[in-house]
């Protein structure tokens, strides 16, 4: 539904990440609108779920409006440069969270964030791009949970590149599989530091080493076999590995110097 060519679209402003219902009110459409053309796009959201900036982009222009992001938020955007240093100031590290189905991705950040998220979901299956914020060591994380299923590629490389640091999630008792390839090649691409978590180490058959092993093969080494990805063993059921993943998170943000400008500068 897009309007006709003699009419300039409407444009309006939103944040980084906003809800399916706020959305539809402020294109002023009724949520069903919304919703309809996200199931078009492949994204199954309800009203109270949350969009990322990209996808909003989308949906509006299919709409008819001219999305952009909020003046506050876009000098915060993530790989934003600034031609002055002195006008910067840490913000915090955009995260995606990404990895096959079925390998743990939505437990994983429902362990980090303590939320009933995957329960809730047909099948275990992300399938929109969500935002949630954590606390570690005093100091804020931003996730985007990112969808694991084949059919959603494009919008798993959105997520890839608005994010600083992507963590690829990894089952230690089934290994690298082609979505895992897929992912870490976004995240490649994208120019963003990668994290292997590699999740599941509490079943049995588990094994790292062998994860590790197969990452070696597509030239991702893991930091302790000599390489620079660091590889976190975790396991989203017990909670093992959580802090330790979170710490390493925060390092490798230290190392990539996550800066927006400051707000309120010109």
């Amino acid at each position: 539904m897009k309007q006709e060519n003699n009419q300039e679209l409407k444009k309006v402003e939103v944040g980084q990440v906003i809800s399916v219902g706020e959305f539809a009110e402020l294109l002023g459409k009724g949520p069903a609108a919304v919703v309809g053309e996200l199931m078009k796009n492949g994204v199954m959201a309800t009203v109270n779920e949350q969009i990322d900036f990209d996808t909003a982009q989308i949906i509006g222009a299919e709409l008819g409006f001219d999305v952009v992001l909020a003046q506050a938020e876009a000098e915060e955007r993530p790989n934003q440069k600034s031609d002055d240093s002195s006008q910067t100031q840490p913000r915090p590290p955009v995260i995606a969270v990404m990895g096959h189905v079925d390998h743990g991705k939505t437990s994983l950040l429902d362990a980090i964030r303590n939320a009933e998220v995957a329960a809730g979901e047909s099948g275990g299956i992300t399938q929109h791009i969500g935002a949630y914020q954590v606390t570690k060591n005093k100091r804020v994380i931003t996730f985007l949970d990112t969808p694991g299923h084949e059919a959603f590629s494009a919008l798993r490389e959105h997520g890839a590149k608005i994010a600083d640091i992507a963590i690829i999630v990894v089952a230690a008792d089934d290994g690298v599989k082609p979505q895992t390839r897929e992912a870490i090649d976004h995240a490649k691409q994208a120019g963003v530091s990668i994290v292997v978590a590699i999740n599941k180490i509490d079943k049995e058959g588990a094994d790292p080493n062998r994860v590790k092993q197969e990452l070696s093969e597509i030239e991702v080494i893991p930091d302790d076999w000599g390489g620079d990805t660091p590889c976190v063993e975790v396991s989203a059921k017990t909670g093992d590995g959580i802090a330790k993943l979170l710490d390493v998170v925060l390092l490798v943000a230290d190392i990539v110097e996550t800066k927006a400008r400051a707000t309120g500068m010109g």
